[in-house]
Formats: structure tokens, C-alpha cells, sequence
């Protein structure tokens, strides 16, 4: 599941600015609202990035943040198996569907709202049955291993961080040991929140580990994508 939700429960070649035109900042006032929630209502009211995903079909403006990030990487090819781990509610694998993937498996602990091209499974990614059932849904290797998980948010920073990088840390162990010869794996990665020897173990089997922080990642939030390329045979 990615960060866009409300806190209790996640370019094509530029930031998106809201096309030069003067934005009307929009205020939550309802006092029933818990504060949290209320910020992060009016943070999507006044996201240019939420208007963009409406208007173009996404699911989640998270969608944004891989289509930037492959336009500086270019990880994403036609033909490719997919595996999108955190997949709810479906943004990146409406991106990589979109862009010529042969199949996109998906998992997540939320059940996801069903998709052409792309299968998805409401499981727990570390329960010792999920990467058997991931691998026999997608039919071979995958040339490409997404995630865009989050744990739930503490409102304590650092214990926030290093929840959601033991997520990145099980999405780099399932990278590990099963993406194809040649493939990627994405992922987001708080800063200064992925094991440092599980870091180099990512560097000893990717040909190239880098980390960004696309456009449409908030400035504001310490999250940061690590991106690996070029898995050694």
C-alpha cells in the first residue's frame, strides 16, 4: 500500500505545475476532522498531481512519481513480467500496463480493485507462501520488481522510517532472489532507512544501485526511491 491514503488507513519530462495559472488554495474548516486528516485532505484538494491523475485515469497520483522516475532511469520496456509489491490501489501497475508490460502481478495486504492486464492477490508479502504464489502467477522471472510500500504512519519520524524500510528490505530480498538476468527493481526507501549490508548486497547483484527523489515525491516528506539496474546473472 503507498503513503497516499489518509493518515488513519498512499511527466512527461516536467514537474507538474499546474500550468502556469494561479492556483486557489483550498482550506479544510470542518473541526470534526481530526488534524491529520484534515491536512491531508487539503493537501489532495490542493495537489496538482491529484487534479492530473483524475483527469488522466490513475488511480493515485503515485503514478506520477514512477513515470518520472523512469523517464530519468528508463526501466520500464514493453514485453516485460512485472511485480508490483504494495501494489493497492493499482497506480504503478496501471503505468506499467500501460506501458506494453506481457504481465503485472501485484500484492498487497488491501484488496485491490480488479484491472485488465494485471492480477492481483490481498496478501501479506511476508508470509512464506506469497513469492510462490507471485512467481507461479507471473509465469517466469521478473524482468522488473516495483515497490511502493508504506508502513502505516506513527507520527514518530524515525520509527516511521524504519517500518517502512523493513519494507524495502523485503522488497529487496524478493528482488534478490528472483528478478530475470538484466531486470530492475524500484523502490521506496526513507532516507537513511535500508540496512547498510542489505545495501551492498544490492550492489553486488545489480549492475548499478542510485538513489532519486522524482518531482512528485512532496517536498516535504523524507521518502526517496532507490532504483537497482542491470541484475547480474
Amino acid at each position: 500500500m503507498s503513503d497516499e491514503e489518509e493518515p488513519k488507513r498512499r511527466w512527461t519530462g516536467k514537474p507538474i505545475t499546474g500550468g502556469g495559472e494561479r492556483q486557489m488554495a483550498t482550506r479544510v474548516k470542518n473541526k470534526k476532522v481530526k488534524e491529520s486528516s484534515r491536512n491531508w485532505l487539503q493537501r489532495q484538494l490542493n495537489d496538482p498531481y491529484v487534479a492530473k491523475a483524475r483527469a488522466e485515469g490513475y488511480r493515485a497520483r503515485a503514478a506520477y512519481k514512477l513515470i518520472e522516475l523512469d523517464a530519468q532511469f528508463h526501466f520500464l520496456k514493453r514485453g516485460q513480467r512485472v511485480v508490483d509489491l504494495g501494489a493497492a490501489p493499482g497506480g504503478w501497475a496501471q503505468v506499467a500496463v500501460k506501458r506494453g508490460a506481457l504481465k503485472v502481478v501485484g500484492v498487497d495486504l488491501l484488496q485491490i480493485e480488479p484491472m485488465p492486464g494485471a492480477t492481483f492477490f490481498q496478501m501479506d508479502l511476508l508470509a512464506p507462501e506469497t513469492p510462490g504464489v507471485l512467481m507461479d502467477a507471473l509465469g517466469g522471472q521478473p524482468d522488473l520488481v516495483l515497490s511502493d510500500m508504506a508502513a502505516n504512519t506513527t507520527g514518530h519520524a524515525r520509527t516511521d522510517q524504519i517500518r517502512t524500510g523493513a519494507l524495502a528490505e523485503a522488497a529487496a530480498e524478493f528482488a534478490i532472489a528472483h528478478c530475470a538476468p538484466g531486470g530492475a527493481f524500484v523502490t521506496k526507501a526513507f532516507q537513511g532507512g535500508l540496512d547498510a549490508e542489505l545495501l551492498a548486497r544490492l550492489k553486488q547483484s545489480f549492475t548499478t544501485v542510485k538513489h532519486a527523489k522524482p518531482p512528485a515525491s512532496r517536498a516535504e516528506s523524507s521518502e526517496v526511491y532507490l532504483v537497482a539496474m542491470g541484475r547480474k546473472g
